[in-house]
């Protein structure tokens, strides 16, 4: 198990991100939460086993549809022990 904090940068709001990143991350059995950030950008946590997240991270550079992910920043942290993977408003 890992956790992942992430920052990124670009055109990801307003275009489906952080429901995109929720989908995913569901789909392969990440907990967490990702929320909108000041500024522009969108900022996760994610907990999993090492191959899911980087999956996820795979996934997040891309985005959806009409996302231009322009950089990503990642420091990786102690887990928490999230139950489910949540957007935070």
């Amino acid at each position: 198990m890992i956790a992942v904090h992430v920052r990124v940068s670009g055109r990801v709001q307003g275009v489906y991100y952080r429901a995109f990143t929720r989908d995913r991350a569901l789909a392969l059995g990440i907990k967490g939460w990702v929320r909108n950030v000041p500024g522009g950008g969108v900022e996760a946590f994610l907990e999993g086993e090492r191959k899911q997240v980087g999956e996820l991270l795979k996934a997040m550079k891309s985005g959806p549809t009409g996302a231009i992910v322009l950089g990503m920043e990642l420091s990786e942290l102690e887990g928490k022990g999230y139950e489910d993977f949540e957007i935070e408003y």
